[in-house]
């Protein structure tokens, strides 16, 4: 088995307010008072050119959290929708939309920065079958995402909380796969990538047992990155430093 590898981080961002309720604008106290979160809010800034595509391109293809998500009104058409949690820059995100253009993608990401990075990549690349949520991703998945509409659900490289008095806050939960089981189409998948091998772990400890999901590779085994996940360049990077990925792909029975 390979060493647990060391986190790779992305570049921190700082956030701005919007004019739909996010986490960005809610305050300390009823930041506390909420659940227990699966994300930390990063610190940092916008670029000239991210402030400008929020500015001109979220009005196309942001979503408001506050309202049910209709993916025929939405996209224009009826098609298989993949949904992924914490895109990061959405550099990934944006080749598989471009390399399935029959296929609708919802992405979900907290830091304002990678929204308008995948944003300026929507408009270079021309893609019309993305659409963007900047807001916690639990509560898209409870207030507007409709049961049994999502033909696979993504969850990459998410952040491990690898010290054991933050595991708590570890988005893959037993709640979290109730919640995925009913928002997920019959045979629906859930695909999982992650770069420390302690969270695959806690992973499978996870969902092995859950009676709703089936191991595609077998019990207890990961699969082999498939084609449909783009490298990303932090990854890149993790594997010439040596450092390993879990994938792992469950299916709703």
């Amino acid at each position: 088995m390979p060493l647990p590898p060391r986190r790779l981080t992305e570049p921190s961002f700082k956030m701005a307010k919007k004019d739909y309720p996010t986490l960005e604008n809610t305050s300390e106290e009823e930041f506390r008072q909420r659940k227990i979160k699966s994300f930390a809010l990063r610190v940092g800034r916008k670029s000239p050119a991210q402030e400008t595509a929020l500015e001109q391109h979220w009005p196309s293809y942001g979503l408001d959290p506050k309202q049910p998500l209709d993916p025929v009104a939405i996209f224009g058409r009826n098609a298989d929708t993949v949904l992924e949690i914490g895109f990061g820059n959405g550099a990934s995100l944006a080749e598989m939309a471009a390399n399935s253009p029959e296929l609708n993608f919802i992405g979900i990401e907290v830091h304002t920065p990678g929204v308008a990075q995948l944003l300026i990549q929507i408009e270079e690349r021309g893609l019309k079958n993305v659409r963007i949520y900047n807001h916690d991703a639990i509560e898209v998945l409870d207030d507007c995402i409709a049961d049994n509409s999502l033909s696979k659900m993504q969850l990459f490289f998410p952040d491990p909380w690898h010290k054991k008095r933050h595991n708590k806050r570890r988005i893959v939960k037993t709640e979290l796969a109730d919640t995925l089981h009913r928002k997920l189409q019959a045979n629906g998948l859930w695909h999982i990538a992650t770069d420390w091998e302690d969270y695959a772990n806690h992973c499978v400890e996870v969902l092995e047992p859950y009676p709703g999901f089936e191991n595609t590779a077998g019990k207890e085994l990961y699969i082999l990155r498939p084609d449909s996940r783009p490298l990303t360049k932090f990854e890149k990077r993790g594997h010439r430093l040596g450092h390993g990925v879990w994938d792992l792909m469950y299916k709703k029975i």
